[in-house]
This record gives C-alpha cells, sequence and structure tokens, in this order.
C-alpha cells in the first residue's frame, strides 16, 4: 500500500514512512493511494474475533509489506491488552434503538487510547529499523495529550512535546498529562486555544530549520495511522449489530473530523453504514459546511466539552481531497486559500459527495445539559459531556425506523466530573486504576502563545538528527 498527500506535491510513501512522517512535507495529509475493500462474505467473516484479531484483518490491507499478519497481530495484542473491559470496546443498549459504543476502557479514559496505543509501538517497531531518533510534537484540545504521552513514555529514541491550551482542558485530563513524569515528556501549557497550539504544530512540521534538525512526527489524527486504527471499532460495533446483513448509523462527537472520518474509511472499505452523523457543539464549523457548504473560521468558543472546542478541522481535508476526485493541485489552491482567508466554500462536488453518507447537528449548553439528564434518568447511564452532543445528534436524526443508532462514548464521564454534576447531580469518580491521580506531582511548562517560544523551547529539549 502507497500513501500519498492530499495536497499532491509530498513524496509517496509506505506505511513505515506515512508513520512515522504524521504530516506530510507539502502540508498535505496522507492517505492510501486507493481504498481497500472487503466483500460481504469476507465482513461476515469477521463475525466473533476478539478485538486484536478484527484489528489485524480490518489493517492488513494498510500496512502491507510493512508488518506481517503474524506480527502486526502481535502487535494489536498488545496494545489493546492493557484495556480495561475484555470487549475493548463494549456496546451498551440504550433503549429499542439508541446505543452506547464504549470508547474508553483504555489507560487514559478516552477514545484516544483505542489508536495510540498502537501507535506507540508502530513508532517502536519502525524506529529499531534505523534513522534519526524521533521528535513528536503534538497539540491536544484534551485527550489526545494523556493518551499520547501515556503510549510514548519512557520509550527509546523518542521525545514528545505536547502543547495543550492553558486553562481550557478539564483538571483530570491536565494532570493525565501532566504527571507523567519520564524524561522524554515534556508538557507545555500555553497562552492560546486548542487551533492555536495547532496551528503552531503544523508550521513547525513545514519550518525548513527546524526539519533540519529534528526528525519530527504527529501523535494527532493528521497521522493516518491514528486514524486507521480508529476504523477497526467502526466494524466491531456495527458486525455486533448485524452488519453486514444490517445497515447502522453512527453518531460521532467530533471537532477535528479524525473520529468521524474513520467511519468514511469504513464505509469506503464495504461495512454498510446508513449515516454518519456529525455532532458538533457550538463550535460548529462542520455542522455549517455540511448544512450550507460554509467551512469559514469563527472564534473558539470554550464550553464544558473542551475537545470540541476547535474552528479548524484538520481531517476534513482528507474527505475533501477524496470527493474532489483526489486532485492534490486543486485542493492545495483550496486550502491555501482558506489559510489565508480563514474561510472556504465547498464545491459542489464535495457537497453532494458528503450528503450521501453524512449528516450534521449542532448541540448547545442546554442540548448538551438535557441529553445528560435524559442518559440518567431514563437509562440510568452516566455520560460526558462530549457523549452528550453524539447522543442529543443520534436521538434527533431523521433515519429509517429499522436503523440503530450508535453513538460513540469517547471519554469516561469522570474526566469531567464538574460537567456531569451539574446537569444531574451525579458527580462521576475516577476508575480505581487511575483513583490516585490528584496525589501525584504534576509537571509542565507555560509558554507565551506564540511560534518562538514553543519552537524555541521544542529546539533546546529534543534530540537532533545524526
Amino acid at each position: 500500500m502507497e500513501y500519498v498527500s492530499t495536497r499532491g506535491s509530498a513524496a509517496t510513501l509506505d506505511f513505515a514512512g506515512a508513520t512515522l512522517a504524521g504530516l506530510a512535507s507539502d502540508g498535505g495529509l496522507y492517505v492510501p493511494s486507493e481504498w481497500p475493500r472487503f466483500s460481504e462474505a469476507e465482513i461476515a467473516g469477521f463475525a466473533g474475533l476478539p478485538y486484536a484479531d478484527l484489528a489485524q484483518k480490518v489493517m492488513q490491507p494498510f500496512v502491507g509489506d510493512c508488518l506481517s499478519p503474524a506480527r502486526l497481530l502481535e502487535l494489536t495484542r498488545e496494545a489493546y491488552g492493557r484495556f480495561a473491559h475484555a470487549a475493548v470496546t463494549p456496546l451498551t443498549q440504550l433503549d429499542e434503538r439508541n446505543w452506547l459504543l464504549e470508547l474508553f476502557h483504555g489507560p487514559t479514559l478516552a477514545f484516544k487510547d483505542v489508536a495510540l496505543q498502537l501507535l506507540g509501538l508502530f513508532f517502536e517497531e519502525f524506529l529499531a529499523r534505523g534513522g534519526d531518533p524521533l521528535t513528536i510534537v503534538g497539540a491536544t484540545s484534551g485527550d489526545t495529550g494523556s493518551a499520547a504521552i501515556d503510549a510514548v513514555a519512557g520509550r527509546d529514541r523518542v521525545e514528545i512535546f505536547m502543547l495543550h491550551p492553558s486553562g481550557r482542558v478539564s483538571d483530570v485530563q491536565r494532570r493525565q498529562m501532566t504527571t507523567v513524569l519520564a524524561p522524554n515528556v515534556h508538557n507545555l501549557a500555553i497562552d492560546g486555544s486548542f487551533d492555536d497550539a495547532q496551528a503552531m504544530v503544523k508550521r513547525m512540521f513545514n519550518d525548513p530549520d527546524m526539519n533540519r534538525r529534528f526528525r519530527f512526527s504527529a501523535v494527532n489524527s493528521i497521522n493516518w495511522a491514528r486514524l486507521m486504527a480508529q476504523v477497526v471499532y467502526y466494524f466491531a460495533a456495527a458486525l455486533q449489530l448485524g452488519a453486514p446483513q444490517r445497515r447502522v448509523a453512527f453518531a460521532v462527537p467530533t471537532g477535528n473530523f479524525g473520529d468521524v472520518f474513520a467511519g468514511y474509511v469504513a464505509a469506503r472499505m464495504g461495512l454498510p453504514i446508513e449515516r454518519l452523523i456529525v455532532a458538533t457543539n457550538v463550535n460548529d464549523i462542520l455542522h455549517r459546511a455540511l448544512t450550507t457548504g460554509d467551512y469559514s473560521q469563527g472564534t473558539v468558543t470554550p464550553t464544558a466539552a473542551p475537545s470540541m472546542d476547535i474552528q479548524v478541522s484538520s481531517n476534513f481535508e482528507r474527505l475533501l481531497f477524496d470527493l474532489g476526485g483526489r486532485d492534490g493541485g486543486a485542493l492545495s489552491r483550496q486550502m491555501a486559500g482558506f489559510e489565508q482567508t480563514k474561510a472556504m466554500q465547498l464545491t459542489n462536488a464535495q457537497r453532494e459527495g458528503a450528503s450521501a453518507l453524512f449528516s450534521s447537528a449542532r448541540a448547545d449548553a442546554d442540548d448538551m445539559a438535557r441529553t445528560l439528564r435524559w442518559a440518567w434518568s431514563e437509562c440510568a447511564e452516566i455520560v460526558d459531556p462530549h457523549t452528550a452532543i453524539g447522543l442529543h445528534a443520534a436521538r434527533t436524526a431523521d433515519l429509517p425506523a429499522d436503523v440503530p443508532v450508535v453513538t460513540l462514548a469517547t471519554a469516561h464521564p469522570a474526566k469531567f466530573r464538574d460537567a456531569v454534576e451539574r446537569s444531574t447531580g451525579q458527580r462521576p469518580s475516577l476508575p480505581a486504576r487511575v483513583g490516585d491521580l490528584f496525589d501525584r506531582e504534576e509537571r509542565y511548562t507555560e509558554l507565551d502563545g506564540t511560534y518562538e517560544a514553543v519552537s524555541g523551547f521544542v529546539a533546546e529539549h529534543a534530540v537532533p538528527r545524526a
């Protein structure tokens, strides 16, 4: 399998190369040169497999010759052996139609673990084959940082620098990052928003001087390997609900579009998905883009669902590339215009292509609170604010009556204890395995929200190329 950039001019890479590179050298994102596709019989044959075995089957076409099937299976079994539930991503039924896909049973209690536990192993595997040490620079709106840090802390030949917006993540999210004291972990609290942090990461990846000195890679969902691992749980859920004979819809709370794009990939691979419902909070650039074609950046509004407080959705570029005929040059010009003006209109082909599979919904604070209360009072389930936004979208979706709707439960409710308690009167407890989180020592560095401050810190502390 070869990987090409959405902007058309970066070198084509194999899976190992795309994993270690993260962002393409032309500023684009790597995608497979073609979508592998399973037959209905092949998908039916996946039913009943343990999660790690299913992951190997789904991911092998993307990995190609970079990992043998036996070695990939060893890695998936190692990654998912750390999860607290034997099913890894279990389904919970809420009512006759609505289901939750629990993605928070990993070490840091969020869906990012499903991909990042595996990505850390991929890094270690491919770096052992030689080359310069790796400098991971990432931005987090909450959960990516802790999951990435847990995945690479203490690993050889890897340094990680994680930026988070100071004061804009929950106390649990912050501590899950800042209490990891491994010498290769650097937590940076910046004065600004997630979008500011993400922009700095992208700028650093495209800074010629920094790239001459350091070998950069990404753990955000701009890294294809991370997104690829998220495709698996769409297959896992759909198979349990009757696929491929039965179509399933998914409601996905998302800010950066990676989690829901993984569902699009699953559909391209042959999984019978009725609809992908993009659920946003008031930071609704994706909802506006999918309903009116207006992809225009607004001002980030802080909310009780901080992982969705995003106004530039990096992975949306992958969808636009695929729906626009995979014309890298045209997309490069389209994205350059957006980066200059902070506004963009989707083409007719992009809008029509998206509407075939995607719909969207926007939830404000009242919608979120009502859904939190409904889940508790009617279903005896406590969910986190992001999941509540997805569940709001699921419950208001216009779908055939016989189609089950799976809402992706992206984080454990204890990561957002204050918001949950305000709406439900219930204060969720941290699982025992992280119950001492507030007794641990914190370590992080506060920096001005400028590229110079951040790049200077990385340059001072990262291990340079040989």
